[in-house]
C-alpha cells in the first residue's frame, strides 16, 4: 500500500494518476485533510484516508497498512517544520518500510535567502535521524508557478522582477509527478536521492521571448530593484512577510539557487522533460 499525502494537490494528484496507472487502485491510498474533496479519487478506487499534518493521532491512523508514504511537502506555515516531523513520526511508529519527501533542487542550502525553503533541508535530516528508509526527490520550481511571478498583465506590462539574469532549470508539475509515480512502483528503497529538474535552464529574459513568440505580443523582461519590486508589492496590500519571502525566493534565483540540471527526470520519464516554450503554451493557454 502506497500512501500519498496532500492527495487532492496539485503533485499528489499528478503522482497518483501516474500510480493508478503502475498498480491496482487498491494498492494506493491518499491522505487528504476533507473527504469530500476526494470524491474524485474514491471514485477511481483509490483508499481515501483523512488526516491532517497538525493532528498526529490521525496520522497514526492513516498510515495503517501502509508499506510506502509519500511526504507531499507543506506550504508556508510557520509550524510546517513540524507538521512534516509529525507524519515522518508517524510513519516510524507505523512501522512503514519506506519514507519519501518532495523536498527542494537548490545548489547550497547555507546560503538561500527565502529561510522558508531551508526547512527542506532539516526534513531530509529529520528523515535520515529517523532510520527509516527513504527516497528523497529534490525537485525543481515548478514551470507551473510561472504565472504567479509574472503577474496577470504579463501581455501589458511585461515581466519586471528583481531576478537579474539568473536562471532556472523549470520543470512541469506532471512531469514531476509521473517521474515520482515511477520510483515509487519500483520495489526498491535505499536511501536514494533524485534530482528533478529539466533539460536547459532558462532566464526570465528566455520566457519573455518565448511568451512574445507564442503570443504574437512583445513581452519584455526588465531586472529590476528589490526595493522597487517590494514597493510594488506593497502597494498591492501584500504584508511585509510575505514580500521578505517572495523577495528571497526571486534573489535566490539571481543567485543561481535554481540552475542545477540532472538527467534523472528524463531518466525515469523515459523520454526528455517538456521544455520551456511548449510548457508555457499549455499553461498560459496560447
Amino acid at each position: 500500500m502506497i500512501l500519498i499525502t496532500g492527495a487532492t494537490g496539485h503533485i499528489g494528484s499528478a503522482v497518483i494518476e501516474r500510480l493508478l496507472q503502475l498498480t491496482a487502485p487498491g494498492q494506493v491510498a491518499g491522505l487528504v485533510r476533507d473527504e469530500a474533496k476526494a470524491a474524485g479519487l474514491k471514485a477511481q478506487g483509490v483508499q481515501i484516508r483523512v488526516g491532517d499534518y497538525n493532528d498526529p493521532a490521525s496520522l497514526d491512523q492513516a498510515m495503517q497498512g501502509v508499506t510506502k508514504v509519500l511526504l507531499v511537502s507543506g506550504g508556508g506555515d510557520d509550524d510546517g517544520l513540524q507538521q512534516h516531523y509529525n507524519v515522518v513520526d508517524a510513519a516510524k511508529k507505523a512501522g512503514v518500510g519506506c519514507l519519501a519527501y518532495t523536498s527542494r533542487a537548490l545548489k547550497n542550502p547555507d546560503t538561500l535567502v527565502n529561510q522558508l525553503m531551508v526547512r527542506h533541508f532539516q526534513t531530509e535530516d529529520y528523515i535520515r535521524a529517523s532510520g527509516v528508509p527513504y527516497i528523497l526527490f529534490r525537485n525543481i520550481l515548478y514551470m507551473d508557478t510561472l504565472p504567479q511571478f509574472v503577474g496577470p498583465q504579463v501581455f501589458e506590462k511585461g515581466i519586471r522582477l528583481p531576478a537579474g539574469q539568473g536562471r532556472v532549470s523549470f520543470a512541469l508539475r506532471r512531469d514531476m509527478g509521473e517521474a515520482i509515480a515511477n520510483v515509487l512502483a519500483d520495489s526498491r528503497c535505499d536511501n536514494r536521492i533524485f534530482t528533478f529538474t529539466g533539460d536547459a535552464t532558462y532566464s526570465f529574459a528566455d520566457v519573455a521571448v518565448a511568451l512574445s513568440e507564442l503570443s504574437g505580443r512583445p513581452v519584455e523582461y526588465h531586472a529590476i530593484g528589490q526595493e522597487a519590486f517590494a514597493a510594488r508589492l506593497q502597494a498591492q496590500g501584500l504584508p511585509v512577510g510575505a514580500i521578505q519571502r517572495i523577495n528571497g525566493f526571486l534573489t535566490d534565483i539571481k543567485n543561481s539557487q535554481e540552475d542545477t540540471i540532472s538527467s534523472d527526470l528524463s531518466d525515469w520519464l523515459g523520454r526528455p522533460p517538456t521544455p520551456l516554450k511548449k510548457g508555457l503554451k499549455t499553461i498560459f493557454k496560447l
